[in-house]
């Protein structure tokens, strides 16, 4: 029983003739309490750089069984999209703004997700990547393990561009032990927090924000996890997008008016390379399936985690990733095989456009293969349609108003001095408990990062590569973006160029006619296989 319940039992027996009046008392706190109860328990869980199809419950060939539980009894969603980039992302996670409003958290106009629900009666902690301006806990939280950068080697914990210790528990630095490894310790302390907070708080519903930096480069994981891919994908990039584009058809995440997008064509195909660079390039992908594959491990321990403290009913549960597969090549030793802590390489746009399956394009850039991003709700306790696959088009800037609705919180215009920005996104609270089949937001969706823009407006997407004009598509039928419309619906190009400068304007997001002038996008690398395999 409740500590204050019992105070007030004690009191009631000390002191009879007051006994109506704590009996008021007694029957306001357990309302209060029951009330407390009704509210879920959240983890949002956030990993790093993974494609559409990377999930078994999304096509693929890697084994992510405790994922695809939470996808089977829960809902997917096949249209939700993120800011295509690392710290834009989070920023829009964390505030319910459009990262260009805040810059990255280093503007004074926001609130964060864990500072609302901390000021509503949540226990807040988080673990793992920041990549933030600030400190989680200046930002709400109450404890936080982790690292503030953007990449850390999964071994060590060291910053990947100083080789410096980023690991932190709370504001002390964190010194990685010998048997480390980032997904398993990030896994470790969150299971710690959850603890913690049932015992110190057992009054209050929890709220978690667990983000793993797996599978994000560089290319590392234990041995027993690559091993199950070896030989795996020495047939390729080409055979793995026909076999995942196969698969979602068959899992009714896609159906047939998602075409497979042209390969890259920057990208070979895997049969002109020769036996030397297949043998560089094949262990990429094993290592890569095995770090996904460690994750859900992970995964699975955290629920058996929940169900152990009887909390896993009344947890509602968000997965999804920062942006779609990164196109970096990756390369800063003469150590050529991934998987060991010494090892620094990363894949290219090769198995980045596999890992989009059927998407087109990658990380940062603002076509679906950037922003769109596997997402899952899990909540035994209220959500009903379980195993249903919700075609509604959402973004990450809709979580903040969701959990916000779902933990009956107050979004505040002043916290601590400040003035507040008002939230741009909308609730998908009524498609989680099954109120509503809504498809459309009743606002557009923007996109904008390093000159790369968009906007969506219903089924249709303006969508432009810095440097280039517009391309117009019609997202119903034409979800790989290869029928370019512009052509031949000028006025509607001109309409949502409007639109999309007109929001520029208002957040401080690059005019189309500024990203024309930018250098040609960079982004989609490759390995230099003349330089490489000498």
């Amino acid at each position: 029983m409740p500590k204050r319940i019992i105070s007030h039992f004690s009191t009631i027996t000390q002191n009879s003739k007051y006994l109506f009046t704590w009996m008021s008392i007694l029957i306001s706190s357990i309302g209060i309490i029951i009330a407390e109860e009704s509210r879920p328990n959240i983890i949002l869980i956030m990993c790093d750089d993974m494609g559409f199809s990377d999930l078994g419950s999304y096509g693929s060939e890697i084994k992510t069984p405790h994922l695809d539980a939470l996808a089977y009894n829960g809902i997917r969603f096949n249209d939700f999209h993120n800011n295509a980039k690392c710290s834009e992302t989070r920023a829009t996670l964390m505030t319910g703004l459009w990262h260009q409003q805040t810059k990255n958290l280093k503007k004074q106009n926001n609130v964060t997700l864990a500072e609302v629900l901390k000021e509503s009666g949540y226990a807040t902690s988080m673990v793992g990547k920041w990549h933030l301006n600030g400190h989680p806990i200046d930002r709400g939280f109450d404890r936080y393990f982790g690292f503030l950068g953007g990449t850390i080697n999964f071994f060590n914990g060291k910053e990947w561009s100083s080789g410096k210790n980023n690991l932190y528990f709370g504001k002390a630095p964190f010194i990685a032990g010998k048997d480390f490894y980032s997904t398993d310790k990030f896994t470790e302390f969150a299971k710690k927090f959850i603890s913690e907070m049932l015992d110190k708080d057992s009054d209050k519903p929890f709220f978690l924000y667990l983000a793993h930096n797996a599978p994000h480069f560089p290319l590392q994981a234990p041995r027993e996890n690559i091993d199950k891919y070896k030989g795996k994908y020495n047939k390729g990039w080409d055979h793995l997008r026909e076999s995942r584009i196969t698969k979602m058809r068959n899992l009714g995440i896609i159906d047939e008016s998602w075409k497979l997008s042209d390969r890259d064509p920057k990208v070979e195909p895997w049969n002109a390379l020769k036996g030397e660079e297949k043998n560089f390039m094949e262990p990429m992908m094993e290592v890569y399936a095995a770090m996904v594959d460690r994750l859900d491990e992970n995964i699975g321990e955290l629920l058996t985690h929940l169900k152990r403290h009887n909390v896993y009913e009344n947890t509602l549960i968000m997965f999804l990733s920062d942006n779609g597969a990164c196109p970096y090549q990756r390369l800063r030793n003469d150590i050529l095989l991934p998987g060991p802590e010494e090892s620094e390489i990363g894949y290219d746009a090769r198995w980045a456009n596999a890992c989009n399956t059927p998407l087109r394009l990658y990380k940062q850039y603002a076509h679906n293969g950037g922003t769109m991003t596997p997402f899952i709700a899990h909540w035994p306790k209220r959500i009903k349609n379980t195993g249903s696959i919700s075609d509604s088009t959402r973004h990450i800037v809709d979580i903040m108003p969701t959990l916000i609705d779902i933990a009956e919180a107050n979004y505040p215009t002043e916290f601590r001095g400040r003035s507040i920005l008002p939230m741009e996104g909308e609730s998908m609270a009524n498609i989680l408990l099954g109120k509503t089949t809504q498809k459309m937001r009743t606002r557009k969706i923007f996109w904008e990062f390093s000159a790369n823009h968009a906007v969506r407006s219903g089924n249709w997407k303006l969508v432009a590569e810095k440097s280039k004009d517009w391309e117009l598509f019609r997202i119903d039928k034409d979800r790989s973006e290869s029928n370019d419309l512009s052509r031949t619906y000028p006025e509607k190009v001109k309409e949502l160029e409007a639109v999309y400068n007109d929001w520029a304007e208002r957040t401080g997001a690059v005019r189309h006619s500024q990203a024309l002038k930018r250098k040609r996008s960079s982004q989609s690398q490759l390995f230099d296989f003349n330089k490489i395999l000498k």
